[in-house]
């Protein structure tokens, strides 16, 4: 990506510091993730529920999320995706656009706003790990590590239990391996949860759960996508060969989809493939390190939490040293820039850190040594950029 430049009284130029406010931020209210299931819930009846999203109701209502699934990759990808390429026209009402994930892009806080139908500045599930206010520790929002009451951390029930309440059969059928976690209470529970392995009997029993009564709601996942693209990148064969499986999967559910019915493919994030050279060691730099305390967030979407009286000084070095490769604000700026959507609640202010910086470039901030595992990964996501934010909302009908 080509930087823009400004002129310097010396006669050198150089990059154009980003502007925090010409970050995209996700279309919250009208075509987000959080506006899915609230426009569900209204065309199955549930009291309460509305939505600035408008969806043609239906009696049984299936949502298929595929983890990893970007609209850009898959429009960009028809022939391993035949199926669900031939649905890209349905998409988001019938409208042929995607729909915007939430910032950060990134499946805790994605899976949150689609279970509880709230921007991540409610729900508080704003990033991959966040500060634990007045305890000086991050907690990993997607293994819940470490622990914390999961209902004093995010208190709003989920549309699933709301729907369930209302007399709508409701489920999820995902991993056994989810059953019981404190991220699926929070974000995906209400109804019956079914833990199921293989992805076949997943979708059998996908459409079984929506035929089992008048009303229906009901939610299934798959992971594998995500895995292969942090792995092996976005551009290799097993992130391909697994588009694939996802392509027959969702043909498979939607072969057996009983009468009345909608089923709903969407995903929680897009990813893109970032090189060895495009990534900055923080672990490594004593000038974005200085003055930190912890560092929060993933490589593409970051939470700086500053040492007392350095948000300031942190704000300014990371402004100069990644301004033009990242949208960096302070936490006000971006509060106010609505990256997490219109409201943040006070419980949720002091999970954002003192600066944000999301990527805008091929660029990420990893952390060798704090963070092996995940600087090792080759696709990343998180950020505002189309291939990260942009997700299917594809539509199939009986």
């Amino acid at each position: 990506m080509a930087h823009p430049v400004r002129s310097s009284p010396y006669g050198w130029e150089d990059p154009e510091i980003l502007d925090h406010r010409s970050a995209p931020v996700p279309r919250y209210g009208s075509a987000s993730l959080a506006d899915l299931l609230p426009a569900l819930a209204a065309g199955l009846e549930v009291p309460g529920a509305a939505s600035g999203l408008e969806l043609a109701p239906a009696d049984r209502v299936c949502v298929f999320l595929v983890d990893g699934l970007g609209w850009e990759l898959l429009r960009a990808h028809p022939d391993e995706a035949p199926f669900l390429t031939s649905l890209l026209h349905t998409s988001t009402g019938g409208t042929g656009t995607p729909l915007t994930a939430g910032f950060p892009s990134t499946t805790a806080t994605s899976l949150a706003s689609v279970g509880t139908g709230l921007p991540p500045g409610q729900h508080g599930l704003a990033g991959y790990k966040v500060a634990v206010p007045g305890t000086g520790q991050l907690m990993n929002q997607l293994r819940w590590e470490p622990w914390t009451d999961p209902h004093a951390w995010q208190p709003h029930p989920t549309v699933f239990a709301r729907a369930h309440a209302a007399g709508v059969e409701t489920c999820q059928v995902s991993s056994p391996l989810f059953a019981t976690t404190p991220l699926t209470k929070v974000a995906l529970s209400g109804g019956t949860f079914f833990g199921l392995m293989p992805g076949e009997e997943r979708m059998d029993l996908a459409a079984e759960r929506l035929a089992a009564a008048d009303r229906t709601l009901v939610y299934t996942y798959y992971s594998d996508l995500d895995a292969a693209g942090h792995r092996y990148g976005v551009d290799s064969d097993a992130w391909r060969g697994q588009l694939m499986t996802v392509d027959r999967l969702a043909r498979r559910l939607a072969e057996q989809l009983p009468p009345r019915a909608a089923l709903y493919v969407t995903a929680d994030h897009g990813m893109i493939d970032i090189a060895p050279e495009d990534r900055i060691d923080f672990d490594e730099d004593w000038e974005l390190s200085a003055g930190v305390a912890l560092l929060g967030g993933e490589g593409r979407a970051r939470h700086v939490y500053a040492v007392p009286g350095a948000a300031g000084d942190v704000h300014a070095v990371w402004s100069e040293v990644l301004g033009d490769r990242m949208w960096v604000a302070t936490r006000d700026e971006a509060i106010d820039a609505g990256w997490f959507g219109p409201v943040v609640d006070e419980r949720v202010r002091g999970r954002i850190g003192d600066v944000v910086a999301a990527a805008c470039d091929d660029v990420a901030v990893v952390a060798s040594r704090a963070e092996p595992g995940e600087s090792s990964m080759i696709g990343l996501h998180g950020s505002m950029t189309p291939v990260e934010q942009l997700v299917p909302l594809l539509e199939l009908r009986t």
